[in-house]
């Protein structure tokens, strides 16, 4: 497990191997960004989209929260940390291309089926609970299909994915985008225990994206 002082020994690491190797590549990136590609990503620290998808240094706009949700376009007035991201990545940046990527073994998922911190103050859940009701109609589907076992919660998992990929769809600009051409959305889950990517087709299945 890693620690600050790790992090700085990698960092070190980084500076004479990885950058040094790179450097035109980051002289590139110096002045701006360019990625075509927005990836939407749960915080778990053993789901790094980078790692996943093997890019390099300006590739992809990640964007990571717990259980890789996307709340709905929404003008309340609150902050919405999330949705500038994406207002960012579709209106500025013009990426071409929005992936959804859940995983498995999500605690946050599995919070949100077991409803474990309702109730909670801020500060001691609360938070937390708030954030992943994104899913609370989800939830009642997949409990309705599934119960309350390991099955359902990775039938959470995957219809978190759905859920969020449909709330990006109430963003006007989002959809603005996707009636052009001009942007894909895409779902993706990475299956932890065996390290297998797996895409969503049309019909919101997923299927194992090979090797």
């Amino acid at each position: 497990m890693a620690y600050f002082t790790d992090l700085v020994r990698g960092y070190r690491r980084f500076r004479s191997e990885h950058w040094a190797k790179e450097r035109a590549r980051w002289a590139d990136l110096r002045q701006s960004q360019s990625p075509r590609v927005m990836v939407i990503a749960c915080s778990d620290s053993r789901v790094d989209p980078s790692m996943v998808f093997d890019t390099s240094p300006g590739e992809i706009f990640v964007l990571r929260n717990i259980a890789n949700l996307v709340p709905p376009f929404e003008t309340d007035g609150s902050r919405h940390g999330v949705s500038a991201a994406i207002e960012f990545a579709v209106t500025q940046l013009k990426v071409a291309e929005i992936v959804v990527m859940g995983h498995g073994a999500c605690g946050g998922v599995k919070a949100a089926l077991t409803q474990g911190f309702d109730g909670k103050a801020p500060g001691e859940g609360g938070f937390i609970h708030h954030w992943i009701d994104v899913l609370d109609d989800a939830r009642a589907r997949v409990i309705e299909a599934h119960g309350m076992g390991d099955d359902a919660v990775h039938a959470l998992e995957l219809e978190g994915i759905r859920t969020s990929l449909a709330n990006l769809r109430t963003f006007p600009f989002v959809r603005a985008a996707e009636a052009a051409g001009t942007l894909t959305l895409h779902g993706a889950y990475f299956a932890i225990a065996d390290g297998e990517l797996h895409i969503m087709d049309d019909d919101g299945n997923f299927e194992p994206a090979g090797h």
